[in-house]
């Protein structure tokens, strides 16, 4: 299953964003509302929101062209990936890519969620 969020402008350098991509605890900050629960951990974050299970993630990979954040359950398969390109040497364009193998059981109870989930999360990074 894949779903791709909107491209939006981000008024920070990819260099900027490394640097506070790197970080656990500043995930924080790009929860959507509904936060339950948030746990920075050195690898990644868990993190719970309202009528959702918990969901623990590590950071995966960190670099000027992308982050990728996995999934550290074993019973679900998935990753979130935050694509960059930087357009001048203060903004950069910011796309959020979740892939996922799901089962079709599975994808059809978790897509409208995710959905909003990556919608809310591509609007708090706008933000920044």
């Amino acid at each position: 299953m894949n779903l791709e969020g909107r491209k939006i402008l981000v008024n920070k350098s990819v260099g900027e964003l490394t640097q506070m991509l790197k970080n656990s605890q500043d995930y924080e900050h790009l929860m959507p509302e509904g936060l339950q629960k948030f746990e920075a951990r050195e690898d990644g974050f868990k993190f719970a929101l309202k009528g959702m299970p918990e969901i623990a993630l590590k950071i995966d990979e960190v670099s000027d062209q992308q982050v990728v954040l996995k999934s550290a359950s074993s019973s679900l398969e998935f990753e979130l990936k935050g694509l960059m390109n930087a357009v001048n040497e203060n903004q950069t364009e910011v796309q959020l890519v979740f892939d996922g193998k799901f089962n079709p059981f599975i994808k059809m109870m978790v897509e409208k969620p995710l959905k909003n989930f990556i919608d809310s999360l591509t609007d708090k990074i706008e933000q920044l």
